[in-house]
């Protein structure tokens, strides 16, 4: 199966976050929750089985200059083999323009048996963007062996600033000390969020470590993803801007046609997509 989905957010002439477009198709479905709100919040649902060994699956994300974004999943993702030979890959395509912010929150994603996966986190960032994303993959369900996954975290501002290649599944990696220690549950978060800590970071089985273009890497290890969740939450409470509000930034940034002020955003549901103000949402579900 081949299936794209794209998502554009924007500020509102009161500089307010408000979704502009919305196509989905299945197994990605995008459900953006109306009402008031300074952040745009937008739920990532899979409407079948997902993904199968062949899928191919890509979402393009855009938030215009000084919007802001939550982008969640609502459950957990199962990579599962498919009927024919190949494994099956997904794509987050990611753009902020300047002074845009992202948190990207998906729900773990676990690799089954025979499953042949490949998942890819792309982000391009302008002057004063900010991005927060979050990967856990847990290998296996419970008394399973684990497929192969591969993830990959790509993200430029003015050049690099992450990129990054995991490869998990193979027993001899996964038991070893220099890979998973013998863990099932791997887990990073990106913080690319205001000032960074000036040095390394680090407890029983976390780290969080500056990067050298600007950001901070929080990785954890564990034997399940609520230890990991945790973890990760102990190390990003430890960054120096975990406090900031996803609006917030150092500089207002002004897009075309749009003001400097920073309020919320909202609507209401009508038939045919959502509306925000005056102007119902451009949506595409297949």
């Amino acid at each position: 199966m081949r299936a794209r989905a794209h998502l554009v957010v924007a500020p509102d002439p009161n500089g307010r976050t408000v979704v502009r477009e919305v196509r989905s198709m299945a197994p990605l479905r995008l459900v953006p929750r109306p009402g008031p709100q300074e952040v745009a919040l937008v739920h990532l649902v899979s409407a079948v089985t997902a993904p199968l060994g062949g899928d191919d699956l890509e979402l393009r994300v855009i938030v215009e200059a000084g919007a802001s974004l939550e982008l969640r999943g609502v459950a957990a993702t199962l990579a599962l083999p498919g009927r024919h030979p190949g494994g099956s890959r997904a794509v987050v395509d990611v753009q902020l323009a300047d002074g845009a912010s992202l948190a990207y929150l998906p729900e773990p994603t676990v690799v089954t048996a025979r499953a042949c996966h490949e998942s890819v986190l792309r982000a391009r960032m302008g002057e004063g963007a900010r991005l927060r994303a979050r990967e856990i993959v847990v290998l296996g369900r419970t008394n399973e062996k684990s497929g192969s996954l591969t993830t990959t975290l790509d993200v430029r501002r003015d050049g690099p600033v992450m990129r990054q290649t995991s490869r998990l599944g193979t027993p001899e990696v996964d038991t070893s000390p220099a890979g998973l220690a013998g863990r099932r549950v791997f887990g990073t978060e990106l913080l690319c969020w205001d000032d960074d800590l000036p040095g390394a970071v680090s407890e029983d089985w976390w780290s969080l470590v500056p990067l050298a273009r600007g950001g901070s890497l929080s990785t954890a290890l564990a034997d399940d993803a609520v230890t990991v969740e945790r973890a990760l939450d102990e190390a990003r409470a430890r960054h120096p801007g975990s406090s900031g509000s996803l609006t917030r930034s150092r500089t207002r940034f002004r897009g075309d046609g749009h003001t400097q002020s920073h309020g919320s955003g909202g609507g209401h549901h009508r038939a045919g997509g959502f509306a925000f103000g005056a102007e119902p949402v451009r949506s595409l579900d297949r």
